[in-house]
């Protein structure tokens, strides 16, 4: 079967969906057509949920109703091959798509490190395929020793999740000396790290697996240190690649990373193919080397840049970077981080100022549910930009850190931070006297004088 349509998206996660939305609402009257590879697709970040907060993991379906809705059709196929010059994409199935436009929403695939026994059964890689997720979930129920591999993001919020069912003995190992450590500084990290051995974790830092043991299924792991954990199930939860074999098969470049090399406008070298989300290249907001950020929420700023300059640029992108503004959630306490670190500001060679306050998100103190909250900013000390903050504490932290993210991203000053005006409220905020980043700012501008 041939079709011609005007713009072809290869990919049905959030920036496939959201690039798609955006393309129809700036050009209406052209035909729009979504090429998947999955049937069921999951809500990416909800794939952790789907062990004990979510009553099914049913309920963390993605769903293509809002594609339907617009008129934009989707096609259960995989592309296999991209002919450039007669702009055509050939699918698995055998047939062939014409596009004046093709969006490349490729996404990423789990890394599958090379340690001895990772064929094994009952070893998890996460795939984003609900049919997958759901043996998956059924089998980690069934087990009684799990072990999460990989502190970041993704790993510390399977092993929250996991540590909620009983009866279960979780380990979280990781090869660094703290658990999300290319998000945040020691302080922050030592506070994950205390939650989750709260709820009877074993956290396992500076820890290296060297091998999977058993015989056709995992029975446990060794570690570089001589030491053997008996397992009967294991989460792979160490990151992953951007896909994007199917574009360097067509000759469209990788940029300095692993990532799609595109332009600001999310164009490729080719200037009807664009690339969005985990396959495409990020570069950071400072420095413009490459930043391998994998997430939903730049996924779909992208997206919508895409979406609304395929034919002519119409949306004048101003962030040329990427922030990594990240945040997440462990049994009531919030971790959040935007921009640098101080650690990875030094590294980089800034000289830099910090400042940090702690305090409760509610006024008074006492006020039903209130949360301690601790907030940390990094700025130039010359020029007095902020580069970077972390947040930790209730609730209310997973929008402050939004806030900071707005200010990193507009380069606000410290003095600008320090004069904020707000709006508080006792059941909402912190007091107007003590607004955490505004004391935050306070505290770095004092050390300069």
């Amino acid at each position: 079967m041939e079709r011609k349509v005007d713009i072809l998206v290869i990919g049905g996660g959030p920036a496939g969906i959201v690039s798609s939305l955006t393309a129809k609402k700036y050009y209406p009257d052209k035909t729009i057509l979504m090429i998947k590879n999955v049937k069921n697709s999951v809500i990416p970040c909800g794939i952790p949920y789907m062990f004990s907060s979510l009553k099914s993991p049913e309920e963390n379906r993605l769903s293509t109703k809002p594609l339907e809705n617009n008129g934009i059709e989707v096609v259960i196929d995989e592309a296999v091959r991209i002919d450039r010059k007669n702009k055509c994409v050939e699918t698995k199935k055998g047939d062939r798509y014409s596009y004046e436009k093709l969006i490349l929403a490729l996404g990423s695939l789990p890394v599958v490190p090379p340690i001895p026994g990772i064929d094994k059964e009952g070893i998890y890689p996460i795939y984003k395929d609900m049919d997958y997720l759901k043996k998956v979930v059924k089998e980690v129920k069934e087990k009684k020793d799990i072990l999460i591999l990989g502190g970041g993001f993704i790993g510390v919020e399977f092993a929250d999740e996991v540590s909620k069912l009983k009866g279960k003995n979780v380990y979280l190992v990781e090869i660094l000396p703290h658990i999300l450590a290319n998000s945040f500084d020691e302080e922050f990290s030592i506070l994950a790290e205390e939650k989750l051995r709260s709820k009877g974790v074993n956290v396992l830092t500076n820890a290296k697996v060297v091998e999977f043991l058993g015989n056709k299924r995992v029975s446990g792991v060794k570690l570089e240190d001589g030491r053997e954990l008996k397992v009967d199930c294991v989460i792979l939860g160490i990151g992953a690649v951007p896909n994007t074999k199917l574009a360097t098969d067509a000759g469209i470049n990788l940029g300095m990373g692993k990532g799609i090399w595109v332009d600001e406008y999310m164009r490729t070298i080719d200037p009807d193919i664009f690339a969005v989300g985990d396959c495409a290249g990020k570069r950071d907001f400072y420095t413009r080397k490459d930043a391998p950020v994998m997430l939903a929420s730049i996924a779909t700023a992208e997206a919508r840049i895409a979406g609304a300059n395929l034919y002519q640029l119409k949306v004048v992108r101003e962030n040329k970077g990427t922030i990594a503004i990240y945040s997440t959630y462990i049994d009531g306490l919030v971790l959040a981080s935007a921009g640098l670190t101080e650690n990875s500001a030094r590294k980089e060679g800034f000289e830099i100022v910090t400042g940090s306050f702690e305090g409760v998100d509610k006024h008074p103190p006492a006020m039903p549910g209130a949360s301690k909250i601790k907030v940390k900013l990094v700025f130039s000390k010359q020029s007095g930009i902020i580069l970077g903050g972390q947040v930790a504490g209730g609730l209310t932290c997973g929008e402050l850190i939004n806030l900071i993210g707005i200010a990193i991203q507009k380069r606000m000053s410290m003095t600008e931070m320090e004069t904020l005006q707000i709006a508080t409220h006792p059941c909402l905020t912190s007091a107007p006297t003590m607004y955490p980043i505004v004391m935050a700012a306070q505290d770095a501008a004092y050390k300069l004088r």
